[in-house]
Protein backbone atom coordinates (compact mmCIF):
# COMPACT_ATOMS: atom_id res chain seq x y z
CA UNK A 1 0.00 0.00 0.00
CA UNK A 2 2.96 2.42 0.35
CA UNK A 3 4.57 1.55 -2.58
CA UNK A 4 0.86 2.34 -4.33
CA UNK A 5 0.28 5.86 -2.87
CA UNK A 6 4.39 7.24 -3.21
CA UNK A 7 4.53 10.15 -4.36
CA UNK A 8 7.73 9.37 -6.03
CA UNK A 9 6.90 6.14 -7.94
CA UNK A 10 4.10 8.05 -8.58
CA UNK A 11 6.65 10.97 -9.89
CA UNK A 12 8.65 8.20 -11.91
CA UNK A 13 5.61 6.71 -13.63
CA UNK A 14 5.00 10.02 -15.02
CA UNK A 15 8.53 10.52 -16.39
CA UNK A 16 8.39 7.05 -17.81
CA UNK A 17 5.10 8.18 -19.47
CA UNK A 18 6.62 11.21 -20.92
CA UNK A 19 9.80 9.72 -22.29
CA UNK A 20 7.96 6.84 -24.06
CA UNK A 21 5.89 8.80 -26.11
CA UNK A 22 8.45 10.82 -26.97
CA UNK A 23 10.60 7.83 -28.16
CA UNK A 24 7.39 5.86 -30.27
CA UNK A 25 6.48 9.24 -32.02
CA UNK A 26 10.49 9.48 -32.88
CA UNK A 27 10.45 6.24 -34.22
CA UNK A 28 7.25 6.10 -35.80
CA UNK A 29 8.02 9.70 -37.82
CA UNK A 30 9.23 7.56 -41.22
CA UNK A 31 6.10 8.47 -42.47
CA UNK A 32 3.87 10.78 -40.64
CA UNK A 33 3.82 14.56 -40.55
CA UNK A 34 7.12 14.66 -38.86
CA UNK A 35 9.19 12.54 -41.49
CA UNK A 36 11.34 15.23 -42.40
CA UNK A 37 12.00 16.23 -38.55
CA UNK A 38 11.68 13.35 -36.17
CA UNK A 39 13.36 15.30 -33.20
CA UNK A 40 9.77 17.98 -33.52
CA UNK A 41 7.42 15.09 -33.25
CA UNK A 42 9.08 13.54 -30.44
CA UNK A 43 9.03 17.13 -29.15
CA UNK A 44 5.57 17.35 -30.24
CA UNK A 45 4.72 13.76 -27.75
CA UNK A 46 6.99 15.12 -25.09
CA UNK A 47 4.21 18.04 -24.49
CA UNK A 48 1.24 16.52 -25.26
CA UNK A 49 1.70 13.69 -22.66
CA UNK A 50 3.11 16.22 -20.35
CA UNK A 51 -0.17 17.87 -20.18
CA UNK A 52 -1.72 14.66 -20.08
CA UNK A 53 0.20 14.00 -16.59
CA UNK A 54 -1.02 17.83 -14.97
CA UNK A 55 -4.61 17.52 -16.05
CA UNK A 56 -4.65 13.79 -14.68
CA UNK A 57 -2.44 14.81 -11.38
CA UNK A 58 -4.59 18.08 -11.02
CA UNK A 59 -8.19 17.12 -12.00
CA UNK A 60 -8.51 13.21 -11.54
CA UNK A 61 -7.37 12.68 -8.06
CA UNK A 62 -9.37 9.56 -7.34
CA UNK A 63 -6.82 7.43 -10.24
CA UNK A 64 -4.09 9.71 -9.71
CA UNK A 65 -3.89 9.31 -6.25
CA UNK A 66 -3.28 5.91 -6.56
CA UNK A 67 -0.26 4.39 -8.13
CA UNK A 68 -1.52 1.35 -9.63
CA UNK A 69 -4.39 3.19 -11.60
CA UNK A 70 -1.78 5.54 -12.90
CA UNK A 71 -0.28 2.52 -14.47
CA UNK A 72 -3.24 1.07 -16.10
CA UNK A 73 -4.68 4.51 -17.34
CA UNK A 74 -0.97 5.75 -18.88
CA UNK A 75 0.33 2.26 -19.60
CA UNK A 76 -3.04 1.91 -21.21
CA UNK A 77 -2.88 5.22 -23.27
CA UNK A 78 0.97 4.22 -24.07
CA UNK A 79 0.06 1.09 -24.81
CA UNK A 80 -3.23 1.95 -27.26
CA UNK A 81 -0.53 4.35 -29.22
CA UNK A 82 1.51 1.14 -30.06
CA UNK A 83 -1.16 -0.50 -31.42
CA UNK A 84 -2.30 2.02 -33.54
CA UNK A 85 1.22 2.45 -35.22
CA UNK A 86 1.35 -1.37 -35.37
CA UNK A 87 -1.46 -1.77 -37.09
CA UNK A 88 -0.91 1.19 -39.60
CA UNK A 89 2.33 -0.09 -40.58
CA UNK A 90 2.17 -3.53 -39.93
CA UNK A 91 -0.87 -4.91 -42.06
CA UNK A 92 0.41 -5.84 -45.47
CA UNK A 93 -1.00 -3.28 -47.78
CA UNK A 94 -1.42 -6.20 -50.67
CA UNK A 95 -4.01 -8.02 -48.34
CA UNK A 96 -5.26 -4.88 -46.89
CA UNK A 97 -6.21 -2.04 -48.88
CA UNK A 98 -5.36 1.53 -47.18
CA UNK A 99 -9.42 2.20 -45.91
CA UNK A 100 -9.82 -1.33 -44.90
CA UNK A 101 -6.31 -1.13 -42.85
CA UNK A 102 -7.27 2.34 -41.18
CA UNK A 103 -10.53 0.30 -40.28
CA UNK A 104 -9.00 -2.34 -38.09
CA UNK A 105 -7.83 0.33 -35.88
CA UNK A 106 -9.29 -0.12 -32.32
CA UNK A 107 -10.51 2.97 -32.06
CA UNK A 108 -12.76 2.92 -28.81
CA UNK A 109 -10.61 -0.13 -26.80
CA UNK A 110 -8.63 1.79 -24.29
CA UNK A 111 -11.53 4.28 -23.92
CA UNK A 112 -14.30 1.79 -22.96
CA UNK A 113 -11.68 0.07 -20.65
CA UNK A 114 -11.34 2.82 -18.75
CA UNK A 115 -14.23 3.91 -18.57
CA UNK A 116 -15.82 0.90 -17.06
CA UNK A 117 -13.14 0.30 -14.68
CA UNK A 118 -12.34 3.79 -13.82
CA UNK A 119 -15.90 6.00 -14.71
CA UNK A 120 -16.91 7.93 -17.17
CA UNK A 121 -14.77 11.01 -16.53
CA UNK A 122 -11.58 9.05 -16.84
CA UNK A 123 -13.07 7.49 -19.63
CA UNK A 124 -13.28 10.91 -21.61
CA UNK A 125 -10.14 11.92 -20.60
CA UNK A 126 -8.92 8.87 -22.25
CA UNK A 127 -10.58 9.45 -25.68
CA UNK A 128 -9.17 12.82 -25.60
CA UNK A 129 -5.52 11.48 -25.04
CA UNK A 130 -5.26 8.60 -27.51
CA UNK A 131 -6.96 10.64 -29.70
CA UNK A 132 -4.23 13.49 -29.56
CA UNK A 133 -1.22 11.03 -29.06
CA UNK A 134 -2.07 9.09 -31.74
CA UNK A 135 -2.55 11.24 -34.28
CA UNK A 136 1.40 12.10 -34.08
CA UNK A 137 1.89 8.10 -35.33
CA UNK A 138 -1.02 7.90 -38.13
CA UNK A 139 0.18 8.58 -41.62
CA UNK A 140 -0.17 11.69 -42.38
CA UNK A 141 -2.72 11.21 -44.90
CA UNK A 142 -5.06 9.85 -42.04
CA UNK A 143 -4.69 12.00 -39.46
CA UNK A 144 -7.07 14.47 -39.33
CA UNK A 145 -9.98 10.95 -40.59
CA UNK A 146 -8.09 9.38 -37.61
CA UNK A 147 -8.98 12.50 -34.93
CA UNK A 148 -12.90 12.71 -36.11
CA UNK A 149 -13.08 9.01 -36.06
CA UNK A 150 -11.23 8.34 -32.51
CA UNK A 151 -12.95 10.98 -30.66
CA UNK A 152 -16.80 10.26 -31.86
CA UNK A 153 -16.50 6.47 -31.63
CA UNK A 154 -14.19 6.95 -27.97
CA UNK A 155 -17.16 9.18 -26.62
CA UNK A 156 -19.89 6.90 -27.81
CA UNK A 157 -18.44 3.58 -26.80
CA UNK A 158 -17.66 5.88 -23.13
CA UNK A 159 -21.45 6.71 -22.83
CA UNK A 160 -22.67 3.43 -23.70
CA UNK A 161 -20.54 1.82 -21.53
CA UNK A 162 -21.36 3.87 -18.40
CA UNK A 163 -22.87 1.70 -15.30
CA UNK A 164 -22.06 -1.14 -17.10
CA UNK A 165 -24.11 -3.98 -14.71
CA UNK A 166 -24.11 -7.40 -17.83
CA UNK A 167 -21.77 -7.93 -20.19
CA UNK A 168 -24.28 -7.82 -22.81
CA UNK A 169 -24.27 -4.17 -22.63
CA UNK A 170 -20.76 -4.10 -23.49
CA UNK A 171 -21.45 -5.84 -26.57
CA UNK A 172 -24.10 -2.81 -27.24
CA UNK A 173 -21.57 -0.25 -26.58
CA UNK A 174 -19.20 -2.51 -29.21
CA UNK A 175 -21.69 -1.80 -31.84
CA UNK A 176 -22.66 1.95 -31.30
CA UNK A 177 -18.68 2.06 -31.71
CA UNK A 178 -18.46 0.24 -35.28
CA UNK A 179 -21.55 2.05 -36.57
CA UNK A 180 -20.49 5.44 -35.35
CA UNK A 181 -17.00 4.45 -37.31
CA UNK A 182 -18.86 3.04 -40.32
CA UNK A 183 -21.01 6.47 -40.55
CA UNK A 184 -17.86 8.77 -40.33
CA UNK A 185 -15.29 6.97 -43.02
CA UNK A 186 -19.22 6.84 -45.22
CA UNK A 187 -19.37 10.75 -44.63
CA UNK A 188 -15.62 11.29 -45.10
CA UNK A 189 -15.50 9.16 -48.51
CA UNK A 190 -13.09 6.51 -47.13
CA UNK A 191 -15.49 4.07 -47.72
CA UNK A 192 -16.93 4.43 -51.55
CA UNK A 193 -20.89 2.96 -51.41
CA UNK A 194 -20.89 4.20 -55.33
CA UNK A 195 -18.46 3.30 -56.97
CA UNK A 196 -17.47 4.15 -60.89
CA UNK A 197 -18.84 1.90 -63.44
CA UNK A 198 -15.52 0.70 -64.67
CA UNK A 199 -14.87 -1.29 -61.34
CA UNK A 200 -18.75 -0.97 -59.94
CA UNK A 201 -18.90 -4.74 -58.79
CA UNK A 202 -14.86 -4.89 -57.49
CA UNK A 203 -15.75 -1.03 -55.34
CA UNK A 204 -18.66 -3.11 -53.84
CA UNK A 205 -17.35 -5.66 -52.88
CA UNK A 206 -14.13 -3.90 -51.11
CA UNK A 207 -17.14 -1.14 -49.44
CA UNK A 208 -18.78 -4.02 -48.03
CA UNK A 209 -15.77 -5.69 -46.22
CA UNK A 210 -14.85 -2.25 -45.27
CA UNK A 211 -18.44 -1.82 -43.91
CA UNK A 212 -17.98 -5.06 -42.13
CA UNK A 213 -14.42 -4.48 -40.88
CA UNK A 214 -16.18 -1.34 -39.30
CA UNK A 215 -18.94 -3.26 -37.71
CA UNK A 216 -16.69 -6.28 -36.37
CA UNK A 217 -14.22 -4.06 -35.26
CA UNK A 218 -16.50 -2.80 -32.50
CA UNK A 219 -17.87 -6.23 -31.89
CA UNK A 220 -14.31 -7.30 -31.35
CA UNK A 221 -13.57 -4.76 -28.88
CA UNK A 222 -16.46 -5.23 -27.06
CA UNK A 223 -15.52 -8.95 -26.50
CA UNK A 224 -11.91 -8.52 -26.24
CA UNK A 225 -12.74 -5.13 -22.98
CA UNK A 226 -15.54 -8.24 -21.65
CA UNK A 227 -12.65 -10.66 -21.41
CA UNK A 228 -9.84 -8.30 -20.53
CA UNK A 229 -12.12 -7.05 -17.22
CA UNK A 230 -11.78 -9.94 -14.70
CA UNK A 231 -7.84 -10.07 -15.37
CA UNK A 232 -7.35 -6.28 -14.80
CA UNK A 233 -9.75 -6.06 -12.24
CA UNK A 234 -7.52 -8.88 -9.98
CA UNK A 235 -4.44 -6.63 -11.09
CA UNK A 236 -5.70 -4.06 -10.30
CA UNK A 237 -7.80 -4.14 -7.32
CA UNK A 238 -10.80 -2.37 -8.86
CA UNK A 239 -14.42 -3.60 -8.76
CA UNK A 240 -16.96 -3.06 -11.81
CA UNK A 241 -20.75 -2.77 -11.64
CA UNK A 242 -20.86 -6.35 -13.41
CA UNK A 243 -18.99 -7.81 -10.63
CA UNK A 244 -20.62 -6.07 -7.66
CA UNK A 245 -23.70 -8.18 -9.57
CA UNK A 246 -22.54 -11.17 -9.75
CA UNK A 247 -21.58 -10.42 -5.75
CA UNK A 248 -25.01 -9.96 -5.00
CA UNK A 249 -26.13 -13.65 -5.28
CA UNK A 250 -27.54 -14.55 -1.74
CA UNK A 251 -26.78 -17.96 -2.13
CA UNK A 252 -23.03 -17.27 -0.95
CA UNK A 253 -21.90 -19.12 2.00
CA UNK A 254 -21.98 -16.38 4.92
CA UNK A 255 -25.40 -15.12 3.11
CA UNK A 256 -26.61 -18.57 3.85
CA UNK A 257 -25.75 -18.95 7.39
CA UNK A 258 -26.92 -15.94 8.09
CA UNK A 259 -30.42 -16.73 6.63
CA UNK A 260 -30.40 -19.94 8.42
CA UNK A 261 -28.42 -18.79 12.24
CA UNK A 262 -29.80 -15.49 12.20
CA UNK A 263 -32.78 -14.47 10.47
CA UNK A 264 -33.82 -11.47 11.97
CA UNK A 265 -30.56 -10.17 10.94
CA UNK A 266 -30.94 -11.29 7.16
CA UNK A 267 -34.31 -9.41 7.03
CA UNK A 268 -32.08 -6.14 8.67
CA UNK A 269 -29.53 -6.75 5.88
CA UNK A 270 -32.26 -6.65 2.81
CA UNK A 271 -34.09 -3.42 4.03
CA UNK A 272 -30.69 -1.60 4.83
CA UNK A 273 -29.54 -2.87 1.13
CA UNK A 274 -32.86 -1.38 -0.29
CA UNK A 275 -32.50 2.02 1.81
CA UNK A 276 -28.40 2.21 0.75
CA UNK A 277 -29.35 1.31 -2.69
CA UNK A 278 -32.14 3.87 -3.74
CA UNK A 279 -30.10 6.73 -1.42
CA UNK A 280 -26.81 5.36 -3.47
CA UNK A 281 -28.60 6.66 -7.09
CA UNK A 282 -30.28 9.93 -5.52
CA UNK A 283 -26.67 10.83 -4.85
CA UNK A 284 -24.41 9.37 -7.78
CA UNK A 285 -22.56 7.22 -5.74
CA UNK A 286 -22.21 3.30 -6.76
CA UNK A 287 -25.49 1.72 -5.81
CA UNK A 288 -24.68 -1.75 -7.00
CA UNK A 289 -21.60 -1.65 -4.41
CA UNK A 290 -24.24 -0.06 -1.50
CA UNK A 291 -26.13 -3.14 -2.53
CA UNK A 292 -23.61 -5.49 -1.64
CA UNK A 293 -21.64 -4.12 1.36
CA UNK A 294 -25.14 -3.76 3.15
CA UNK A 295 -26.07 -7.71 3.03
CA UNK A 296 -22.44 -8.23 4.62
CA UNK A 297 -21.92 -5.55 6.73
CA UNK A 298 -23.40 -7.49 10.15
CA UNK A 299 -22.05 -11.26 9.46
CA UNK A 300 -20.26 -10.32 12.64
CA UNK A 301 -23.35 -11.32 14.73
CA UNK A 302 -23.11 -14.95 13.38
CA UNK A 303 -20.86 -15.65 16.21
CA UNK A 304 -23.37 -14.39 18.78
CA UNK A 305 -27.23 -13.86 16.93
CA UNK A 306 -28.76 -14.25 20.57
CA UNK A 307 -27.05 -11.33 22.05
CA UNK A 308 -29.26 -9.09 19.35
CA UNK A 309 -32.48 -8.01 20.20
CA UNK A 310 -33.23 -8.38 16.15
CA UNK A 311 -32.70 -12.44 16.59
CA UNK A 312 -34.63 -13.24 19.75
CA UNK A 313 -37.43 -14.44 19.65
CA UNK A 314 -40.76 -13.49 21.79
CA UNK A 315 -40.80 -15.08 24.79
CA UNK A 316 -37.21 -15.58 24.84
CA UNK A 317 -34.95 -14.27 27.56
CA UNK A 318 -32.85 -11.34 26.73
CA UNK A 319 -29.04 -12.88 27.78
CA UNK A 320 -28.13 -9.44 28.46
CA UNK A 321 -29.76 -9.36 31.95
CA UNK A 322 -27.31 -11.58 33.18
CA UNK A 323 -24.52 -9.31 31.85
CA UNK A 324 -22.96 -5.81 32.87
CA UNK A 325 -23.86 -2.99 30.85
CA UNK A 326 -19.61 -2.84 29.94
CA UNK A 327 -19.90 -6.71 29.20
CA UNK A 328 -22.99 -6.45 26.66
CA UNK A 329 -21.27 -3.38 25.33
CA UNK A 330 -18.16 -5.45 24.45
CA UNK A 331 -20.15 -8.21 22.98
CA UNK A 332 -22.10 -5.65 20.73
CA UNK A 333 -18.91 -4.03 19.53
CA UNK A 334 -17.48 -7.22 18.73
CA UNK A 335 -19.17 -7.86 15.75
CA UNK A 336 -17.64 -5.61 13.87
CA UNK A 337 -14.38 -7.17 14.19
CA UNK A 338 -15.89 -10.87 13.79
CA UNK A 339 -17.20 -9.18 10.33
CA UNK A 340 -13.89 -8.87 9.07
CA UNK A 341 -12.15 -11.61 10.25
CA UNK A 342 -15.37 -13.98 8.75
CA UNK A 343 -14.98 -11.40 5.48
CA UNK A 344 -10.89 -12.00 5.18
CA UNK A 345 -11.23 -15.69 5.82
CA UNK A 346 -14.29 -16.20 2.76
CA UNK A 347 -11.90 -13.48 1.00
CA UNK A 348 -14.45 -11.10 -0.02
CA UNK A 349 -14.22 -7.90 -1.76
CA UNK A 350 -11.71 -5.58 0.14
CA UNK A 351 -14.39 -1.99 -0.09
CA UNK A 352 -16.85 -5.20 1.63
CA UNK A 353 -14.40 -5.28 4.27
CA UNK A 354 -14.04 -1.71 4.87
CA UNK A 355 -17.45 -1.41 4.97
CA UNK A 356 -17.63 -4.22 7.80
CA UNK A 357 -15.58 -2.32 9.61
CA UNK A 358 -16.84 1.34 8.62
CA UNK A 359 -20.11 0.71 9.36
CA UNK A 360 -20.42 2.07 12.90
CA UNK A 361 -17.85 4.62 12.90
CA UNK A 362 -16.48 4.87 16.40
CA UNK A 363 -20.41 5.52 17.84
CA UNK A 364 -21.44 5.36 21.36
CA UNK A 365 -23.40 2.35 22.41
CA UNK A 366 -25.77 4.71 23.55
CA UNK A 367 -28.44 1.72 24.73
CA UNK A 368 -25.88 0.35 27.35
CA UNK A 369 -24.06 3.82 28.29
CA UNK A 370 -27.37 4.86 29.42
CA UNK A 371 -27.70 1.77 31.50
CA UNK A 372 -24.71 2.05 32.64
CA UNK A 373 -25.14 5.69 33.83
CA UNK A 374 -28.59 4.42 35.67
CA UNK A 375 -26.80 1.67 37.72
CA UNK A 376 -24.89 4.04 38.33
CA UNK A 377 -27.18 6.56 39.64
CA UNK A 378 -29.08 3.69 41.76
CA UNK A 379 -25.48 2.65 43.56
CA UNK A 380 -24.63 6.83 44.43
CA UNK A 381 -28.17 6.54 46.08
CA UNK A 382 -26.90 3.73 48.24
CA UNK A 383 -24.04 5.39 48.81
CA UNK A 384 -25.54 8.44 50.28
CA UNK A 385 -27.83 6.46 52.08
CA UNK A 386 -24.60 4.18 54.03
CA UNK A 387 -25.65 1.27 52.19
CA UNK A 388 -22.74 1.13 50.22
CA UNK A 389 -19.35 1.78 50.27
CA UNK A 390 -18.29 4.66 47.77
CA UNK A 391 -14.92 2.79 47.04
CA UNK A 392 -17.37 0.12 45.43
CA UNK A 393 -19.06 2.74 42.85
CA UNK A 394 -18.29 1.14 39.34
CA UNK A 395 -16.36 3.22 37.06
CA UNK A 396 -17.78 4.16 33.97
CA UNK A 397 -15.76 5.41 30.55
CA UNK A 398 -17.09 6.25 27.75
CA UNK A 399 -14.48 4.44 25.66
CA UNK A 400 -15.52 0.89 26.69
CA UNK A 401 -18.82 1.65 24.83
CA UNK A 402 -17.11 3.46 21.73
CA UNK A 403 -16.55 1.17 18.32
CA UNK A 404 -13.05 1.17 17.33
CA UNK A 405 -13.77 2.78 14.11
CA UNK A 406 -12.29 4.08 11.73
CA UNK A 407 -15.69 6.20 10.25
CA UNK A 408 -16.81 5.96 6.72
CA UNK A 409 -13.98 7.16 4.60
CA UNK A 410 -16.18 6.75 1.66
CA UNK A 411 -19.75 8.35 0.02
CA UNK A 412 -21.15 4.34 -0.05
CA UNK A 413 -19.27 3.59 3.49
CA UNK A 414 -21.37 6.46 4.59
CA UNK A 415 -24.62 5.84 3.75
CA UNK A 416 -24.67 2.63 4.43
CA UNK A 417 -23.92 3.37 7.87
CA UNK A 418 -26.81 5.50 7.61
CA UNK A 419 -29.12 3.58 6.12
CA UNK A 420 -28.30 0.93 8.96
CA UNK A 421 -29.74 3.45 12.09
CA UNK A 422 -32.68 4.23 10.06
CA UNK A 423 -33.50 0.79 9.13
CA UNK A 424 -32.81 0.21 13.14
CA UNK A 425 -35.06 3.10 14.21
CA UNK A 426 -37.72 2.29 11.87
CA UNK A 427 -38.53 -1.14 13.70
CA UNK A 428 -39.54 0.67 17.30
CA UNK A 429 -42.19 3.20 15.21
CA UNK A 430 -45.55 2.50 16.04
CA UNK A 431 -48.09 3.93 13.95
CA UNK A 432 -45.98 5.33 11.90
CA UNK A 433 -47.12 8.24 9.41
CA UNK A 434 -44.88 10.22 7.17
CA UNK A 435 -43.96 13.18 9.51
CA UNK A 436 -42.67 10.60 12.37
CA UNK A 437 -40.61 9.06 9.77
CA UNK A 438 -39.33 12.35 8.63
CA UNK A 439 -38.80 13.42 11.88
CA UNK A 440 -36.50 9.87 12.74
CA UNK A 441 -34.69 10.54 10.02
CA UNK A 442 -34.24 13.70 10.39
CA UNK A 443 -32.79 13.33 13.62
CA UNK A 444 -30.76 10.39 13.29
CA UNK A 445 -29.15 11.75 10.42
CA UNK A 446 -28.30 15.22 12.05
CA UNK A 447 -26.97 13.38 15.29
CA UNK A 448 -24.29 11.44 13.33
CA UNK A 449 -23.27 14.25 11.34
CA UNK A 450 -23.14 16.25 14.52
CA UNK A 451 -21.05 13.70 16.20
CA UNK A 452 -18.47 13.73 13.36
CA UNK A 453 -19.40 10.32 12.36
CA UNK A 454 -19.68 11.77 8.60
CA UNK A 455 -16.10 13.77 8.62
CA UNK A 456 -13.82 11.60 7.11
CA UNK A 457 -16.30 10.67 3.66
CA UNK A 458 -17.25 13.00 0.90
CA UNK A 459 -21.22 13.35 1.57
CA UNK A 460 -21.92 17.26 1.32
CA UNK A 461 -25.15 18.98 2.84
CA UNK A 462 -26.81 18.73 -0.17
CA UNK A 463 -26.13 14.75 -0.50
CA UNK A 464 -27.28 13.85 2.86
CA UNK A 465 -30.33 16.18 2.38
CA UNK A 466 -30.81 13.93 -0.73
CA UNK A 467 -29.86 10.78 1.17
CA UNK A 468 -32.72 11.88 3.81
CA UNK A 469 -35.79 12.36 1.12
CA UNK A 470 -34.67 8.85 -0.46
CA UNK A 471 -34.92 7.07 3.24
CA UNK A 472 -38.05 8.71 4.15
CA UNK A 473 -39.46 7.50 0.52
CA UNK A 474 -38.63 4.57 1.26
CA UNK A 475 -39.33 3.97 4.41
CA UNK A 476 -42.65 5.43 3.59
CA UNK A 477 -43.63 2.42 1.04
CA UNK A 478 -41.89 -0.13 3.37
CA UNK A 479 -43.93 0.85 6.70
CA UNK A 480 -47.57 2.11 4.55
CA UNK A 481 -50.92 0.83 6.72
CA UNK A 482 -53.04 -2.40 5.68
CA UNK A 483 -56.97 -2.17 6.14
CA UNK A 484 -58.10 -4.59 8.84
CA UNK A 485 -59.94 -7.39 7.01
CA UNK A 486 -62.86 -8.76 8.61
CA UNK A 487 -62.57 -11.96 10.32
CA UNK A 488 -64.54 -14.96 9.01
CA UNK A 489 -67.84 -14.23 11.39
CA UNK A 490 -68.12 -10.49 10.32
CA UNK A 491 -67.94 -11.90 6.47
CA UNK A 492 -70.47 -14.24 6.59
CA UNK A 493 -72.47 -11.42 8.44
CA UNK A 494 -71.87 -9.23 5.74
CA UNK A 495 -72.50 -11.87 3.01
CA UNK A 496 -76.51 -12.03 4.51
CA UNK A 497 -76.98 -8.32 4.86
CA UNK A 498 -75.73 -7.95 1.24
CA UNK A 499 -77.94 -10.87 0.28
CA UNK A 500 -81.17 -9.21 1.81
CA UNK A 501 -80.07 -5.96 0.49
CA UNK A 502 -80.43 -7.16 -3.16
CA UNK A 503 -83.71 -8.71 -2.85
CA UNK A 504 -84.70 -5.50 -1.42
CA UNK A 505 -83.80 -3.28 -3.91
CA UNK A 506 -84.95 -5.40 -6.99
CA UNK A 507 -88.52 -5.51 -7.14
CA UNK A 508 -89.04 -6.50 -10.29
CA UNK A 509 -88.47 -9.99 -9.65
CA UNK A 510 -89.05 -10.47 -6.16
CA UNK A 511 -91.89 -8.98 -4.10
CA UNK A 512 -90.26 -5.93 -1.98
CA UNK A 513 -90.57 -6.86 1.73
CA UNK A 514 -91.74 -3.56 3.70
CA UNK A 515 -91.10 -3.33 7.53
CA UNK A 516 -93.81 -3.87 9.90
CA UNK A 517 -94.75 -1.15 12.89
CA UNK A 518 -94.46 -2.54 15.61
CA UNK A 519 -96.36 -0.86 19.18
CA UNK A 520 -93.97 0.93 21.63
CA UNK A 521 -94.01 2.10 24.47
CA UNK A 522 -94.88 5.06 25.34
CA UNK A 523 -92.05 7.03 26.86
CA UNK A 524 -89.78 5.58 23.98
CA UNK A 525 -89.55 6.30 20.11
CA UNK A 526 -91.31 3.91 18.34
CA UNK A 527 -88.50 1.15 16.48
CA UNK A 528 -88.83 -0.47 12.82
CA UNK A 529 -88.13 -4.45 12.71
CA UNK A 530 -86.83 -5.37 9.03
CA UNK A 531 -87.99 -8.62 8.24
Amino acid sequence: MTLDRSPWVRLALYLIFIVGIAVIVLRAATDSNFADDPLRGAMFGLVIAATAVVILDANHEAAGGRNGRVILLLGGLAGHIMLVRGISMMVDAQAFPGQMKFLLIPFALTPMIHAVLLGRGIGTYSTIYSTLLGSLVMPKQDVLLYMAVSLVCGLVAVQASYRVRKRVQLLRAGVYAGVASLLLCIMFSRIDLMPGMDDQLEGLKIAGWSSLAAMGMGILIALLVSGLLPVLEGAFALTTDISWLELSDLNHKLLRRLQLEAPGTFHHSLVVASLAEAAAESVGANAAMCRVCAYYHDIGKLNKPEYFIENQAEGMENPHNALTPTMSALIIIAHVKDGVDLAVKHKLNPRVIDIIQEHHGDSLVTYFHRRAQEQKKTELEKVEKGLENPEDLPKIDEKNFRYPGPRPRTRESGIVSLADIVESASRSLKKPTPAKIRTMVEDLVNGRVCDGQLDDCALSMRDLAKVKDSFCATLRSMLHTRIDYPKEDDRSTLGRKSDLEKRQGNGSKTQQIKPVPTPAPSDQPQQRAAS
